[in-house]
C-alpha cells in the first residue's frame, strides 16, 4: 500500500517485499478500487455545491500521430469542487469506428474533431492555472508511467490519480487502510 501511494509500479513492489508480480498487480487493482469507492463517496458529500468542469481528451502518446486517434481518445469531465477534483469518464467513441468508416463520414469526423482540438487548446493555454489545469498536468505527467492502460481499466487508473491528486500522501494511506480493512470485514 505504501509502494501504491508512493508511486512506485506493481513491478517495483514486487520486488521490494519479494513477491510475485501478479500478487503485487492484484493488490494494486484492489487499491484503485478502493481510491473509486472514496472518490465516489466523497463526491456524494460534495455534489450540491457549484462547480467548475472542464471537458479532456486524454490520447496517448504513442497514438498522437495517428489520423484515426479520435477512436482511442479518453474523454473525460474533470470538475472542481473547491480544490477537491471528481473526474468522469465518458462513453468511449470506439464503438462508432465501425460504423463512421461504413458510412464513409470519418474523413469528415476527424477534420471537425482535429478544429475542435485546435481551440481547445488555445483556450486551455489561455486559461489560468487552475486545479482543474493542475489535475491534467498531474494526470499527463503521471499516466506515462504505465506502459498501456486497456480501456477496461482506464476508470480505475483514472480515479487513482484523482485520489491522488486530491489527498496528500499519508492522508491517501490512511484512507486506503481504513477502507481496505473495512472491506475485508
Amino acid at each position: 500500500m505504501q509502494c501504491f501511494i508512493e508511486g512506485k509500479s506493481a513491478l517495483q513492489a514486487a520486488k521490494s517485499f519479494k513477491i510475485s508480480y501478479v500478487s503485487a498487480k492484484n493488490y494494486y487493482q484492489k487499491f484503485r478500487k478502493i481510491c473509486a469507492m472514496i472518490s465516489e463517496e466523497h463526491y456524494s458529500l460534495i455534489r450540491q455545491k457549484s462547480v467548475e468542469y472542464e471537458e479532456y481528451f486524454y490520447i496517448e502518446k504513442s497514438k498522437k500521430q495517428k489520423k484515426a486517434v479520435i477512436f482511442d481518445a479518453h474523454n473525460f469531465l474533470t470538475f472542481d469542487y473547491d480544490g477537491y477534483i471528481y473526474t468522469l469518464l465518458m462513453p468511449s467513441l470506439h464503438k462508432y469506428k465501425r460504423q463512421l468508416l461504413a458510412d464513409n463520414v470519418e474523413d469528415a469526423y476527424l477534420e471537425e474533431f482535429n478544429k475542435f482540438k485546435r481551440i481547445s487548446r488555445i483556450i486551455k493555454v489561455s486559461k489560468h492555472y487552475n486545479t482543474i489545469v493542475k489535475f491534467w498536468n498531474y494526470f499527463e505527467k503521471n499516466i506515462v508511467l504505465y506502459k498501456g492502460i486497456s480501456n477496461e481499466l482506464f476508470a480505475y487508473y483514472l480515479k487513482e490519480f484523482e485520489f491522488k491528486f486530491n489527498y496528500s500522501k499519508q492522508e491517501g494511506f490512511n484512507l486506503l487502510l481504513k477502507h481496505y480493512f473495512k472491506e475485508e470485514i
